[in-house]
């Protein structure tokens, strides 16, 4: 059991407790310092008596989908409760491909059908063949609709790593899109608009992610 607290420093703006998930696939030092930035107050936590005592949980990612789904099967059922409450739930990269139905990507290795975790239901699929992958570097969020956490965003560049990506069963989740050769959802959110992802690392994308987190530590302080 592994369990880390730092106190938000950094900002001025409303302080939250932002439980970060440690289940052995997330970039945690980068994340972590960017919600201190934001404003949080982090916990970095493989405990899941730790989540309802939060204000917010952020799943970070980074690797496959089938690994990822494993490793995060201890915290399934804490996760599914937290969206149950209305707790804010942050799906980053590979966190935010989680957050759907399932994935190609397992299917592709040979690995059979993995479950997602069906808050936002939907599939993962890869860039068409002949598009280099993975879809690296800086690209263009293009917003489509209202959301708290894309408040103070518009058509701003975000960093993005990865070679699938979302598509959500309803239109009404996308709230980004961005364009690589097929324009695909960036940032996803279920209809209760608390369980929300980013298909790109905020906390790697300069000004315009520190935004998208500073907008999430106050989505949580208000619930």
């Amino acid at each position: 059991m592994s369990q880390q607290t730092a106190a938000a420093t950094e900002s001025d703006g409303a302080t939250a407790s932002v439980v970060v998930v440690d289940y052995g696939l997330g970039n945690l030092r980068s994340v972590t310092r960017g919600l201190e930035r934001a404003g949080a107050e982090v916990t970095v936590t493989d405990d899941v008596s730790t989540f309802p005592d939060a204000d917010g949980i952020v799943l970070p990612g980074v690797g496959a989908f089938r690994e990822g789904m494993e490793n995060a099967g201890p915290y399934r059922d804490a996760l599914l409760d937290a969206a149950e409450r209305g707790q804010p739930v942050f799906g980053i990269c590979l966190g935010m491909q989680m957050l759907l139905t399932s994935s190609e990507e397992a299917e592709r290795a040979g690995q059979g059908d993995v479950q997602g975790l069906d808050l936002i239901p939907g599939r993962n699929v890869r860039f068409a063949q002949g598009q280099k992958v993975p879809h690296m570097g800086w690209n263009e969020l293009n917003v489509e609709r209202d959301h708290p956490l894309v408040n103070g965003v518009d058509r701003e560049y975000a960093y993005f790593v990865h070679s699938y990506y979302a598509e959500p069963d309803s239109g009404d989740a996308v709230v980004t899109t961005t364009d690589y050769e097929v324009e695909f959802p960036s940032i996803v959110a279920n209809e209760a608009g608390t369980v929300f992802g980013t298909q790109f690392h905020p906390e790697k994308s300069g000004e315009t992610g520190l935004q998208i987190l500073r907008n999430f530590v106050d989505i949580c302080a208000e619930e």
